[in-house]
């Protein structure tokens, strides 16, 4: 993913983000490993620890924030960095990423690494009323400067032999281990650090990338070379101008992208591609059918949270499968029929493993991909609401805004896998009410009294949020969210596909982890939604209604009373993780989750009635 910045207006300008995987495959291996490493954090998260994991739904949200802003950006098909280096150089913008590769492309106005911009620190441009966000740039020819002025052009020879996303060739070893590099500087930042340094320093003698590349194979065995030699060439070439023209979507609204030509895809579907408005996920599905399911913070030891989405996607993939130019789309129609099959690539455990999942058959007015977005918006509607098992007269009362939410909700009440409470989805559903309420309290039109409950119920569940956490998260709580959040995820993206016959919610506001967690704290002591919401009628309203149609779909059980017997005390003591020595621990800075913990204090209650 990367940001292009216009250096004169210090704003951004476009937006170009990696799309589906590469058609080719090549980097499935760092994928997978990467994958593995995200479930560790996961998990080390999960028990209290340090690290990073991405909200399930960022990418979505990132694309509705773009939206709001009016801020110009396109998706592309595959791996997008080669198309970002050639747009950037047509329009002399630097580059906003995370990406370290952009170190070895020849950008011509460099690259902002994201973490160097000091995103608090505003100043104001001296003499104007104009702001800026101190941040660094990396220049290509300072580098090669401070490293005797050595070639640029040898940079992506220096980036496959180090082992890059594309390629990690461990007979590179061989070549490292005999290659005589410069000394060890004295520098304590380890055998990595001195290696790379050693050989930058050591290519710097090579006038250009031909005679490196041609004396790094004297290094090896002759019956490796060609091999060799083949495999890094070829590694090398992403490091060249793409002949995608990205300028033109911005300009003429499409692009034509060459991975793209041979198979066969509808346009409408390229076209919404390119806008966002379709996931990678769909890219992946239609070209590899594969796809990839990224790992939340939830419980290790159940089933990962996606499972119980499966159903929702088995829908999308038949509908994948409809490609009419494609002969593969004569599966359907085969004698005897047989299933279609794809692949997920999903946690196990604390592991990842491919599992095979067949896709469903779509209605016959829905059998061709091309011609989906012609159909009336009732039956697109009607598949929508079939897949996900609920009524249409449910969501009538439902503002158009909360309809797919809702329709998600009941699908993940009547799915769910996890141990889901009362209070897990009261809690839910109040987490919901703080788009509303911002919208009565800038309302110009409402009453002071109004607006002012509405202010009240707003900065109180605000307070819910940033309350400080307790020193053990529920793991039965996180895994039940993670559950609902790839639900609300797999409904969009079908939604997506049948050209949103419900309005796509704004996820900006609909969903607070640390508000949800927050909220269900609250609801297990002494608090009760009645005596949240006495003070905004409206809000109040709202929730009812939202309550009302949920409630038909969840199981009779949460509205059961209930008596804690002592094995039930167990069992929840079970799926808390932590003691309460282990309490300095979950208030480490780094643990981006602190919020979702609970106090032992709340065993003694199970929620409130609505």
């Amino acid at each position: 993913m990367g940001i292009l910045f216009s250096t004169i207006f210090a704003s951004i300008q476009t937006w170009s983000s990696d799309g589906g995987c590469d058609i080719s495959d090549k980097k499935l291996t760092t994928i997978k490993d990467r994958a593995r490493e995200k479930i560790q954090t996961a998990h080390s998260l999960s028990i209290g620890g340090g690290g990073c994991v991405c909200p399930l739904l960022i990418r979505e949200v990132f694309i509705q924030v773009l939206n709001k802003l009016q801020v110009s950006f396109v998706q592309c098909f595959s791996e997008a960095d080669r198309d970002i280096m050639t747009l950037a150089n047509h329009w002399n913008c630097p580059v906003l990423s995370s990406d370290s590769d952009f170190c070895i492309f020849d950008l011509k106005s460099g690259f902002c690494p994201l973490n160097s911009f000091q995103w608090r620190n505003m100043n104001t441009v001296k003499g104007t009323q104009n702001y800026y966000i101190p941040a660094k740039c990396f220049s290509l020819d300072a580098f090669c400067h401070y490293f005797s002025n050595m070639n640029k052009a040898l940079l992506p020879l220096f980036a496959v032999l180090c082992g890059n996303d594309h390629i990690n060739l461990p007979i590179m070893e061989t070549f490292l281990s005999k290659v005589c590099l410069p000394p060890k500087a004295t520098s304590s930042k380890g055998r990595r650090h001195h290696r790379v340094l050693g050989l930058l320093n050591w290519l710097s003698h090579f006038a250009n990338p031909t005679e490196a590349l041609d004396t790094v194979l004297n290094f090896l065995p002759k019956k490796d070379r060609g091999n060799v030699k083949e495999l890094l060439c070829c590694s090398m070439e992403e490091y060249q101008h793409s002949q995608v023209k990205l300028q033109d979507f911005f300009q003429y609204g499409a692009y034509v992208c060459p991975d793209t030509l041979e198979l066969g895809l509808p346009e409408w579907v390229l076209v919404a591609l390119a806008k966002g408005q379709l996931s990678p996920l769909i890219s992946d599905g239609l070209v590899l059918r594969r796809t990839i399911l990224h790992t939340q913070v939830e419980n290790m030891q159940r089933p990962n949270a996606h499972r119980v989405s499966q159903p929702i996607r088995q829908v999308i993939y038949g509908l994948l499968l409809n490609v009419s130019s494609d002969p593969e789309n004569m599966l359907w129609n085969a004698l005897p029929p047989r299933p279609v099959a794809f692949s997920e690539v999903e946690r196990i455990d604390k592991n990842i493993k491919t599992s095979i999942v067949n896709a469903v058959k779509p209605p016959k007015d829905h059998s061709d991909l091309s011609k989906l977005t012609e159909l009336p918006l009732a039956k697109r509607q009607m598949l929508l609401l079939e897949t996900l098992k609920v009524k249409e007269t449910i969501l009538e009362p439902i503002p158009a805004s909360f309809k797919l939410p809702i329709a998600v909700s009941c699908y993940w009440l009547q799915h769910i896998e996890a141990k889901i409470k009362l209070h897990h989805l009261q809690a839910l559903l109040l987490g919901m009410l703080m788009g509303p309420l911002h919208a009565i309290i800038n309302s110009p039109g409402k009453e002071d009294v109004w607006a002012g409950g509405a202010k009240m119920l707003c900065e109180e569940l605000q307070r819910v949020k940033e309350t400080q956490p307790g020193p053990r998260m529920d793991l039965d709580t996180a895994h039940a969210f993670c559950q609902w959040q790839s639900c609300l995820q797999m409904g969009m993206y079908l939604n997506q596909l049948l050209a949103t016959p419900l309005p796509e919610p704004d996820l900006t506001r609909l969903y607070s982890g640390s508000l949800v967690h927050g909220l269900c704290q609250r609801l297990l002591s002494l608090t009760s939604v009645e005596s949240l919401l006495s003070r905004c009628p409206e809000a109040k309203q709202l929730y009812e209604r939202l309550f009302s149609a949920t409630r038909s779909y969840a199981p009779a059980e949460l509205f059961q009373p209930k008596g804690k017997s002592n094995s039930k005390k167990r069992r929840k003591e079970k799926n808390r993780v932590g003691t309460t020595s282990d309490r300095r621990c979950w208030y480490e800075g780094s643990n981006r989750f602190r919020l979702l913990m609970v106090e032992n204090s709340e065993e003694n209650s199970e929620g409130h009635q609505a």
